[in-house]
């Protein structure tokens, strides 16, 4: 419990930093930890279905698209479909290709009266590389945090 508080206490330092209006900003590997250790904790990742089919996905987790493909036109529904699945008092981590979107996500929740909405920086891509690649500096997958191809 002690590692929980430190890492939320961390998140919300870092997101009043940064100036975000939602209640923390958390690096990949501090989401895995809250996601094993708090319980009712659930991580939403908003990328399209094609980035989830072709690119991979995480387990037990909420997906709702913040914008669709092709065209990545906004979800219009995304916050009725967030309330059908998510508790307004839920601790709910939400994740993108490299934080984004999530970020968007994050605010529309918090907007929306989720009022523990956490944006999961990196992604699960992470930012591009010299070379232009993504899954090589930082995120999801190359902190090499739990992950399937589907």
């Amino acid at each position: 419990m002690e590692k929980t508080t430190e890492i939320l206490n961390t998140a919300q330092k870092r997101a009043k930093e940064m100036n975000a209006p939602y209640k923390g900003a958390l690096l990949p590997n501090e989401a895995y930890e809250l996601l094993q250790a708090a319980p009712g904790s659930k991580l939403v990742d908003v990328r399209t279905r094609a980035e989830l089919d072709w690119v991979g996905r995480i387990s037990n987790v909420v997906e709702i698209e913040w914008a669709t493909y092709p065209g990545m036109k906004p979800n219009p529904h995304f916050i009725a479909q967030l309330e059908q699945q998510m508790d307004k008092k839920a601790l709910v981590l939400f994740m993108c290709r490299s934080g984004g979107r999530s970020h968007n996500a994050a605010i529309a929740a918090t907007e929306a009266g989720y009022v523990e909405s956490y944006n999961v920086l990196e992604g699960f891509e992470g930012d591009k590389d010299a070379n232009k690649h993504r899954n090589t500096l930082d995120g999801w997958r190359a902190r090499k945090l739990p992950w399937e191809q589907s």
